[in-house]
């Protein structure tokens, strides 16, 4: 049987409906989620069995979108879908992260969310409602899960907040997120803006919070109609007698090892103590996984209580301290641009590439359709950061978001192509990780870039935050360490320059964060990242003035989009012949745009001036001197300039001529005037007056007559 129900966000949007009974029935839970002409089916799956010998949740997202869904066959040579986009992880993890802390503690069941865009249309982005969508899946399934929640996009469009904006609201906007929320708490915001204070992002947050409460309600509105009994499930216990003497003999020691700074040795200790107390109390071998499901707890509530009571960090720091930070610009040749950045024992060394047009990335988009990309960054994780004995393997969807997260705080701030036209890759490896990896890429790259000479007006810094809270009494940490991001109830990264926020990521564990807290973290958060850019601008203080030795040379020029053809040339001919003579690559773009790529300036120089010829249109009773190409019994043609060419009459040559195909020769150069030039660029010719040669022997022909 189908269910439906209905949930309004603004009056003038179309309404959200979500229908249940229909589709995909025999999933644990299935709902289809539509807006306007979007539609997104939604599948909730769960194992019968637990994974045994795990403590995480053995939680699986896959969103997927299909051409079909937009009326589009794929591009490409296959013509199919394959592995999943970048998009489609970014979107999957964005539907991951809401829902993965609402399930039960010690459940670990598989559990398997498939979103697949049925339909999109040209006003709404399927993305949103697959968060929303994963959750009624959920709420109405036998699987236990912590909901409702509601997924929605808020932006803000000439100085208005808009929920769940058209494609069209979007490209006016000036902030833009994606955000999760419970019927009391913001849970999760992915997004970007352009420098926009602190204050109107938390004021955004809020404005979703309100808006998603009536897809909350309607969710709960299904589950009473089409809900089934939770299933029961097996928590990880262990005798009430071990975990007391657990507790009285790893607390002191614990304690102790907190006060160890460096993350690897303080990792080492706490190892050797769990080790310790197995041998010295012969725990039998059956319990050792669940005793150390619980000694990871003990560990995290130690470190809450010591940062609640005594406003002490496990490295020592105060809660707003930032660790010691060091930048090392250019500390490698080669490349365009590069920088060294490291905070504590997170170090990130990033890299600029400039390329030239034709190098752009060549994306796929799910409203535009192909695009071309002129920015992108790559964030790396090898193993050796964490001190990990594993190979490094393709880049993971972890790595996929934080290079995500980076690259779209520094997006605001790159320069236009009519400014710099160049094609611009930032690499980020990670070389050390204890904490904030990604933020430590924003402010690497934001050095690099300044290091190859790329005119970004401000530098970028992030920063990242945490929150641990109890009852009323709560701390908001700047700059956490790794161990501390796994504690905490809020971790929210926060980049930006010094006028403004730029990008944001947050995950917030705990319910009915109060508005008060969350402006006092951004303003904390702001804090830091002034302290950090005071740091960069220290460093490297403005973009060099010029680009380095190596990099390409590039210039964009523009001419009448309709004699484009001719630097083309039949087959490409011309473009070619320009490359040889002068070493420099040309690519005509749309708009009567080309693109000039060379090694040197003076190569371009070459290229633009045989390209002004190209274009240059023939000029009535100009004198040029020319090529013949060819010789007819009627006259001769002329080249007057590269793709010019004009005839040259046997009625307008200098004296009589009995036989034009003696008198002249392919190759001969020859001084003619420009007598007319009629409606398709056919120039007509003469070179009475000219040919002095022609004109003795005329008159050397007329004595002798005489």
């Amino acid at each position: 049987m189908m269910h439906r129900v209905i949930a309004k966000l603004e009056e003038d949007k179309d309404p959200l409906i979500i229908e249940t009974g229909h589709y995909a029935k025999l999933s644990d839970g299935a709902v289809v989620v539509r807006q306007g002409g979007t539609a997104v089916l939604v599948t909730a799956v769960v194992s019968e069995e637990p994974q045994q010998n795990i403590d995480f949740m053995p939680l699986s997202v896959d969103y997927r979108e299909q051409a079909s869904a937009w009326g589009k066959i794929p591009g490409g040579f296959v013509k199919r879908e394959g592995k999943p986009t970048e998009r489609e992880i970014l979107v999957s993890r964005v539907i991951d992260r809401p829902i993965r802390p609402l399930f039960p503690e010690g459940f670990f069941h598989d559990v398997v969310i498939t979103a697949l865009t049925l339909s999109a249309d040209d006003k709404y982005d399927p993305d949103a409602l697959a968060i929303t969508g994963a959750s009624a899946a959920l709420h109405i399934s036998r699987i236990p899960f912590d909901g409702p929640i509601a997924g929605l996009r808020i932006c803000r469009v000439d100085g208005k907040f808009v929920a769940n904006p058209t494609y069209e609201e979007r490209q006016k906007a000036d902030m833009e997120i994606l955000l999760a929320v419970s019927k009391d708490s913001i849970v999760m915001v992915e997004g970007g803006a352009k420098e926009v204070d602190e204050e109107t992002f938390a004021n955004a947050l809020y404005f979703g919070l309100d808006i998603g409460q009536s897809l909350i309600s309607a969710q709960e509105e299904l589950r009473s109609k089409a809900g089934v009994e939770k299933m029961t499930f097996e928590g990880i216990e262990i005798p009430q007698d071990i975990k007391k003497l657990l507790e009285e003999y790893c607390t002191k020691l614990l304690l102790e090892t907190f006060e160890i700074q460096d993350k690897r040795q303080r990792k080492e200790r706490t190892s050797a103590i769990l080790k310790e107390f197995i041998e010295l109390h012969q725990i039998p071998e059956e319990l050792h996984f669940k005793l150390s499901y619980h000694y990871k707890k003990l560990i995290s509530r130690l470190m809450r209580q010591m940062v609640l009571k005594e406003g002490r960090r496990i490295d020592g720091r105060k809660p707003d301290e930032i660790r010691p930070i060091s930048i090392e610009i250019r500390p490698f040749e080669r490349p365009h641009g590069s920088a060294i950045f490291t905070r504590g024992q997170t170090q990130a060394f990033a890299t600029v590439t400039l390329g030239s047009p034709q190098e752009a990335q060549l994306v796929e988009s799910i409203y535009e359709g192909e695009v071309f990309k002129r920015f992108m960054l790559h964030y790396n994780f090898p193993p050796f950061s964490t001190g990990e004995a594993r190979p490094w393997g393709p880049p993971r969807r972890r790595e996929i978001g934080h290079g995500a997260l980076a690259e779209r705080a520094i997006e605001p701030l790159i320069p236009s192509e009519e400014d710099f036209p160049y094609i611009i890759r930032v690499v980020s490896n990670i070389l050390e990780s204890n904490g904030s990896t990604s933020m430590a890429t924003v402010c690497a790259a934001s050095l690099a870039l300044f290091d190859a000479g790329v005119p970004i007006k401000k530098h970028v810094a992030g920063i990242a935050m945490g929150l641990i809270m109890e009852g009323d009494s709560y701390v908001i940490l700047s700059d956490i360490l790794g161990d501390e991001d796994q504690l905490g109830d809020m971790d929210f990264k926060v980049a930006g320059t010094k006028d403004g926020i730029t990008s944001v990521q947050m995950d917030i564990k705990i319910k009915g964060l109060k508005k008060e807290i969350m402006k006092e973290a951004l303003m904390q958060a702001k804090a830091g990242r002034l302290y950090i850019l005071e740091k960069m601008y220290q460093a490297i203080p403005e973009p060099r003035k010029e680009l380095p030795p190596n990099a390409p040379r590039i210039e964009i020029i523009t001419v009448p989009e309709e004699k484009t053809m001719l630097i083309i040339g039949p087959g490409g001919k011309t473009v070619k012949e320009i490359k040889e003579k002068t070493g420099t690559t040309v690519w005509v773009l749309e708009g009567g745009k080309v693109s000039l790529t060379a090694p040197s300036k003076s190569a371009i120089d070459s290229a633009k001036e045989m390209i002004e010829n190209l274009i240059k249109d023939v000029e009535v009773g100009k004198v040029y001197e020319g090529k013949i190409t060819r010789v007819e019994p009627y006259g001769v043609f002329v080249e007057l300039m590269p793709g010019k060419i004009g005839l040259l009459h046997v009625s307008k040559m200098e004296g009589y001529v009995k036989d034009v195909r003696t008198a002249f020769s392919v190759g001969d150069t020859i001084k003619v005037k420009v007598l007319e030039v009629d409606e398709q660029g056919r120039a007509k010719l003469t070179n009475i007056g000219l040919d002095e040669s022609r004109r003795s022997s005329v008159a050397e022909r007329g004595t002798r007559n005489a």
